[in-house]
């Protein structure tokens, strides 16, 4: 159901990777990656759709990490490259599009944007009682839900006065509105309409309902797990890829024992060869994990570790390595990074998380950053230019429980979609 849902975004970045890669006539640059009029009729001709089918398809290419954005320019994405031989990137890039949800269509207008907020905010809410349900729900018992909790969101934020004295709700003209009181039914009716467009749920006939993918995402999302990672049996014949993914979930002191085995079976050289090739990849987990088996290595990985150093994807890990190297305690290395390059480092990490770990795990990851305040932290990450910014801040928005926060999060993830 991934692959079908998706195939339109990914006929699309194959035309694209095709007609629009450099060297070749056709390229554009807009500023924000997107298409140009021009381009959009070309692949319209070429793929025998309309012009706003292209722009869909383009849209859901990029969200869905198809297509990733670097300055001015897209490039294929790993999702892509490894789309006929790795069904877990197929879907990894489903639950990056389901994720990224509310990018999907507009919000109608005429709302404010903090009604709008809230209602993505509560969202996760009607969708677990849609998967309990397993089966059709009735938008009314949806609408009633999606009231409670905005209530319960906006008690939560202490937005509810009270008189003095007799624990009844005041209420003022500076107050806001109770959530009955607020126009939720037509944002319920976007928020349907746009879970449907990336083919989470039908919507129809006065009810919705999950679609069996829809179903699943949901349960992953709250039985908190992630995409299995490879059994680590039998590592020691695996490519440095392969054994990378096979020690994903093992603690660092069983991943390292599994480090010196696959090393010990080759020669220093060629492992070296395959580690850093496997950090040049698009997954970032395997990037992290390559890194830290050539810390295993040890001194015979210097001189390729030091060649890596002007490579942009890889600079900031081999600096940490090399400080690491060269005596500076692990604690200080990131002292050799400029803000930049710790806050792409961040993002990073971030990405690697938002693919392999927990919603927890994500959130958590906000404390590792070099920057005092998260609204700092979302200045230098939109200026950073990571190609993964708009998913890693997607579910950073999906995962983080202040509502407040997770709001700002969603709109400068909106701002790096659309360019601004």
């Amino acid at each position: 159901m991934a692959r079908t849902g998706l195939a339109g975004a990914a006929r699309l970045a194959r035309w694209a990777d095709a007609a629009l890669g450099p060297g070749r006539d056709g390229a554009t640059a807009d500023g924000k990656a997107t298409l140009s009029d021009a381009t959009a009729e070309r692949a319209a001709a070429d793929l025998g759709l309309s012009a706003a089918q292209i722009r869909a398809d383009w849209d859901t290419a990029r969200l869905a990490g198809l297509v990733e954005v670097h300055g001015d320019s897209a490039r294929p994405g790993w999702r892509l490259r490894a789309w006929n031989r790795d069904d877990s990137a197929v879907l990894r890039g489903w639950v990056a599009l389901f994720d990224a949800w509310s990018l999907a269509c507009p919000e109608p207008d005429g709302h404010e944007p903090a009604n709008v907020a809230e209602v993505v905010s509560a969202m996760p809410q009607v969708l677990s009682l849609l998967q309990l349900s397993a089966g059709p729900v009735p938008v009314e018992q949806l609408l009633d839900l999606l009231q409670q909790r905005v209530t319960e969101l906006r008690t939560e934020r202490c937005e509810v006065a009270y008189e003095p004295g007799t624990g009844q709700p005041a209420r003022s003209p500076a107050d806001p509105a109770p959530a009955a009181d607020a126009p939720l039914a037509p944002l319920l009716d976007w928020a349907l309409r746009a879970l449907g467009s990336v083919g989470a749920l039908t919507y129809g006939d006065g009810q919705a309902t999950l679609t069996p993918l829809g179903s699943w995402a949901v349960w992953v999302k709250l039985e908190q797990i992630c995409v299995a990672a490879q059994s680590p049996a039998g590592n020691i014949e695996q490519s440095a890829e392969d054994m990378l993914r096979g020690c994903a979930q093992l603690r660092p002191n069983a991943a390292r024992a599994e480090y010196r085995a696959w090393l010990a079976a080759r020669p220093v050289g060629s492992a070296v060869t395959e580690l850093v090739d496997a950090a040049r990849g698009d997954d970032a987990l395997l990037r992290g994990l390559a890194f830290e088996a050539l810390r295993v290595v040890g001194a015979p990985a210097e001189p390729d570790v030091r060649a890596v150093v002007d490579e942009p994807a890889l600079r900031p890990y081999a600096l940490l390595w090399l400080a690491e190297h060269d005596g500076v305690d692990p604690e200080d290395a990131h002292e050799v990074l400029t803000r930049e390059e710790a806050t792409w480092l961040w993002v990073d990490t971030a990405a690697a998380v938002a693919d392999h770990g927990e919603a927890p795990m994500l959130v958590r990851h906000l404390e590792s950053a070099v920057q005092p305040t998260v609204l700092q932290l979302l200045d230098e990450v939109r200026a950073v230019g990571h190609p993964r910014t708009v998913q890693v801040l997607v579910a950073l928005a999906a995962a983080h429980p202040d509502p407040a926060l997770a709001k700002a999060v969603r709109r400068a993830a909106f701002q790096v979609h659309t360019g601004g």
